[in-house]
């Protein structure tokens, strides 16, 4: 008989890792409510508008009522939508709040369109073997929106794809590819693939996501990928005219398998570890799962596997819905290749060697990072990511208009150039931000500034590309004799000093100017057609190297003051890494950072970056302000003005020491003895702050909980954390930088990949870059990561790529990460 361990909580003796029965019968448990206002029962939840639609990026998937099933997210979106397969863009419902209903186990959401005045409520009630949907309208229709709205519930593709449905009692497939069928007039809009009956079931072959669905209107389903690659299959409802209360009712009975439990997830790093150091796996569980007392460790030796290590594994406590134990494994230091057996699963192999974070940043840096140079052709051996891009940057964007992704642009263009001008010199250099293909300039500015750190601090020589600037050609995988690390800053400022020179100032960004073209997935090249826009050619007319497509992308030039100041930052930092490189543009680089510096180190008021995202956080200026200085301090080997505008800035930094203690620390060498002094008694209090912090969760790192999973923000931790260590070595040890690494590297909640993809021995295959359509990955990006689905479930999906605020690659983030590898791998190498 195992051993098991109580964790404080209800337990069941249901076997590891079983579905229930051949059968799997549905157990009979009545949803309850939750304090949080969810429907619960073991293997299921409905959540209810803890989540809403976001007023920027409108539909995410991840709004209204959704359904966790057997572990997995496998419905969103429950709404009142006025089109059948909504687009992200397309109109959402404003939220309006959330109470208990009259009746037991009733919810009770109240939304609106206000543009149509549609108001409406939307009670969810628990009843056996699942819940009740009701929308009640406070009034009727109004005629624009007959035959329009309707009720829909969007449910996972990959959960489905290649199951069947029954609408009606008449089967049909969930197709693997989109595949029609489309309206044959002017529309053009997605039909549906069953309709007509009042109830349907999903996957009746599949106990684990099997769903019944009978309403009071006719359903429909469709395939939203007819419309868009990141659509869900949707469940549909009209709402009849004339109708009020009980509009839409639907039975929703999704089937939850008798004694079922999560199986662990079993956190460990990816890439391994090296032998002095602590290692320890997290297991994840399910608080109903009867846990064993013991993990062991195996090694893998040429006969098989033997086993090296039986240990206790320590319970961590709960953390949102599930409960955690630690298998503490430090002891073993013999290098080798070993797995973690537990529960009746065992792991995949991971290394303990001496070498093992070697070369965890290089597919960051010669690979994912090339693969986001805007402006060139970038090929790898057989492949050709994309040919040269955006040649025909950039036109002016017009006053006063707000566009998708944050982007916006008020009445002062803050520009010499007139709506719609041709803004001849920003078709140079540059990294398109992430999935999407914009230049974020703020972002540019962090690549550039976080390379030369990696450069400067550890040594960072490592030649796999070559870059052209000339000739626009960058080649994956053929050296040319120059370190990837310093071509990769020269291109981010080149496109820097290209917006300096054409503007005086930083601008906000560029992007495309229309929705079509901001969903455009594939080849960057062909995004645009590479000649400038000229309004006296044919839509299709082309002479020499202009055309009369108005597909070029929008310059934002409003002025902001802290983008200025990056800017300054990232050019005088690689004003010191190119000067044997490239002795003009260094020069050119820090004349620029100093002019910019000048105009801005007095700045106030606003602290906005100008993107409706980048939000209105009144410390942004002021860690601007440090980082500039701080680059300016370091390059000018400690210039005196440039010293006197640091020891200004101590307030700032001791005021938000967490957020600003790495330029601070960077700057000590150069500083006098009174500066260091202030910055230790600020180091001396951060262990235990950060302690306070972390000891809310079990992985030692802070984890985000809002709407953009946070590896950025650990990667940033980690690398922060080792520069406290460096410095001041007697009050900061070097395990936060390690756990740092752990967590991006597999040991974090929802599943054990490593967040970077082609790193450690599982990694994120499928990841939110250009090529998502593809359900591909870019080697050496960095995706977000885990996002707690609020109230309580944290949530990475591993099969679906179009989760941007789990799955999209950043370049910021990217070099954020190489940073933080860069330093785990040297803390490593530390003696004790």
């Amino acid at each position: 008989m195992r051993k098991t361990f109580s964790l404080g909580l209800l337990a069941t003796t249901c076997a590891f890792g079983a579905l229930g029965g051949a059968s799997g019968t549905a157990l009979a448990q009545t949803l309850t409510v939750s304090p949080a206002q969810t429907l619960e029962t073991q293997g299921l939840s409905v959540i209810i508008e803890q989540n809403q639609f976001s007023p920027i990026f409108f539909d995410e998937k991840n709004a209204g009522i959704q359904i966790v099933l057997h572990g997995e997210r496998i419905a969103t979106d429950g709404e009142v939508r006025l089109d059948p397969t909504p687009e992200q863009w397309a109109p959402v419902p404003t939220f309006g709040g959330r109470t208990l209903g009259s009746a037991p186990g009733e919810i009770v959401v109240s939304s609106s369109y206000p543009e149509h005045n549609l108001k409406y409520h939307v009670k969810v009630t628990a009843e056996d073997t699942g819940f009740r949907i009701a929308v009640d309208l406070d009034a009727p229709l109004p005629p624009e929106l007959v035959g329009k709205a309707g009720f829909n519930l969007d449910f996972l593709p990959t959960a489905y794809f290649g199951k069947t449905f029954l609408m009606g009692g008449v089967a049909g497939l969930f197709p693997r590819n989109a595949a029609g069928p489309m309206a044959k007039d002017k529309s053009g809009d997605p039909l549906p693939i069953a309709s007509g009956a009042q109830s349907i079931t999903l996957s009746p072959e599949d106990p684990a996501t099997r769903v019944t669905i009978s309403a009071n209107a006719p359903l429909a389903l469709y395939d939203a990928r007819n419309r868009a690659q990141n659509g869900w299959f949707v469940v549909r409802s009209l709402i009849a005219a004339g109708a009020t209360k009980d509009a839409v009712v639907w039975h929703v009975r999704p089937n939850v398998i008798a004694g079922w439990t999560r199986p662990p997830v079993i956190g460990f790093n990816q890439a391994g570890y090296t032998p002095g150091r602590e290692k320890v796996a997290l297991i994840e569980l399910d608080p109903a799962f009867k846990a064993p007392a013991e993990a062991t460790l195996v090694r893998l030796t040429e006969s098989g596997t033997r086993d090296v290590l039986i240990a206790p594994v320590k319970p961590r406590g709960k953390w949102l819905r599930y409960a955690y134990a630690a298998f503490d494994f430090s002891a073993v230091r013999e290098p080798g290749l070993y797995a973690i057996r537990y529960a009746g699963q065992t792991t995949n192999p991971f290394p303990i060697a001496a070498d093992a974070y070697a070369r965890i940043w290089q597919p960051s840096l010669d690979t994912f990072l090339p693969v986001q140079m805007d402006h060139v052709t970038v090929r790898e051996q057989y492949r050709v990511w994309q040919k040269d891009s955006h040649r025909d940057d950039a036109r002016q964007a017009p006053p006063n208009v707000t566009l998708f992704d944050g982007y916006r642009m008020g009445a002062a263009l803050d520009s010499p150039f007139k709506a719609g001008e041709h803004i001849p010199g920003l078709a140079v250099g540059g990294f398109q931000d992430a999935g999407d293909y914009d230049i974020q300039t703020p972002q540019n500015a962090a690549v550039v500034r976080d390379l030369v750190w990696a450069h400067e601090l550890y040594g960072l020589d490592w030649d796999e590309t070559s870059v052209d600037e000339a000739a626009r050609l960058v080649e994956i995988r053929k050296p040319d004799g120059t370190a990837d690390a310093l071509q990769m800053i020269r291109h981010g400022a080149r496109q820097l000093l290209a917006q300096y020179n054409v503007f005086g100032h930083a601008i906000v960004g560029i992007i495309d100017p229309t929705l079509q073209q901001y969903t455009h997935l594939g080849d960057a090249g062909s995004q645009t057609d590479g000649r400038v826009y000229d309004a006296a050619l044919g839509a299709h007319e082309i002479v020499g190297d202009r055309s009369g497509a108005p597909d070029d992308r929008w310059a934002f030039t409003t002025h902001f003051p802290a983008n200025d100041l990056n800017m300054a930052a990232g050019l005088a930092a690689a004003a010191r890494a190119l000067g044997a490189l490239d002795p003009a543009l260094s020069a050119e680089a820090l004349a620029a950072a100093k002019a910019l510096w000048a105009s801005q180190k007095d700045a106030s008021g606003n602290s906005s970056d100008g993107r409706d995202d980048g939000g209105f956080d009144s410390g942004l200026l002021d860690a601007a302000k440090v980082a500039a200085a701080v680059e300016l301090v370091i390059t000018s080997k400690g210039d005196p003005a440039a010293q006197a505008a640091m020891r200004a800035l101590l307030p700032a930094i001791e005021a938000r020491f967490e957020r600003m203690s790495a330029p601070a620390l960077r700057a000590l060498p150069w500083m006098d003895a009174a500066y260091a002094k202030r910055i230790k008694a600020k180091a001396a209090t951060i262990k235990g702050k950060v302690d306070g912090w972390l000891a809310g969760n079990p992985f030692g790192v802070p984890v985000s909980m809002g709407g953009w999973a946070g590896s950025g923000e650990v990667a940033a931790f980690g690398s922060s954390m080792y520069l406290l260590h460096k410095a001041f070595p007697d009050l900061i040890g070097p395990e936060y930088t390690l756990r740092a690494l752990d967590y991006l590297l597999g040991r974090h909640p929802a599943n054990n990949l490593s967040l970077v993809s082609g790193v450690g021995g599982r990694s994120k295959l499928m990841g939110y870059g250009h090529n998502r359509a593809d359900f591909g990955f870019i080697a050496g990006g960095m995706v977000p990561g885990v996002r707690v689905i609020q109230p309580d479930f944290p949530e990475h999906m591993t099969d679906w790529p179009f989760l941007w605020f789990e799955n999209e690659y950043t370049v910021s983030t990217t070099a954020s990460y190489i940073l933080a590898a860069r330093a785990a791998a040297v803390t490593t190498a530390e003696k004790p």
